[in-house]
């Protein structure tokens, strides 16, 4: 499939509606429309898990897609977590394990991408998680600026010191996975 084609399958198009939200979604944070914030957030990971379904039923899997999906998550994670601490809902020290973790996971897929060192990076199951409670905590934080009479400090806490502790550690799993990929020789093909 040509690359503009890619661009009209439909999963690349919900992923776009996603990086098409994020704008709008910080903007009405800024402004204090933390109900509609909270709605557009809604909407774009409505959108992340409609996209994957759509590329299943559809078997419209593109290489723009494999890439645009995770930029598009990420994107979305690391623009709230900045806008939000810069609001003081969030600590600075959490956003900045967040940022170096993704920062340095993208710093070794890339090099290695570049170099065909490595073709294969998938999320590993701890990454996976890692996002999972991004995504909880970041929810937390919003319906509490949203609904202001729902009281779960407790509940962000926990959420924000575990992303805290969580980013490193899966920072550390991929560089251990990367390092055994790397250095485990390839079997000889026959």
């Amino acid at each position: 499939m040509n690359f503009l084609r890619q661009f009209r399958a439909a999963p690349n198009l919900l992923t776009l509606l996603r990086l098409f939200i994020i704008p709008f979604l910080i903007i009405t944070i800024l402004d204090g429309r933390h109900m509609l914030a909270f709605a557009l957030f809604v909407l774009a990971g409505f959108s992340d898990g409609l996209d994957g379904l759509a590329a299943r039923i559809t078997k419209q899997y593109t290489r723009l897609g494999l890439y645009l999906d995770p930029i598009a998550d990420k994107l979305l994670l690391s623009t709230l977590f900045v806008v939000l601490t810069h609001m003081g809902q969030v600590p600075r020290y959490v956003t900045v394990l967040v940022f170096s973790r993704d920062l340095g996971i993208l710093l070794i897929a890339t090099l290695l991408f570049a170099t065909g060192t490595l073709r294969d990076f998938r999320p590993s199951l701890l990454g996976k998680f890692n996002t999972l409670v991004q995504i909880f905590g970041l929810t937390v934080v919003l319906v509490e600026l949203a609904w202001p009479s729902i009281d779960a400090v407790l509940l962000r806490v926990w959420l924000l010191k575990a992303i805290a502790w969580l980013a490193p550690i899966s920072a550390a799993q991929y560089a251990w996975i990367v390092v055994r990929r790397i250095s485990t020789p390839e079997p000889a093909s026959k």
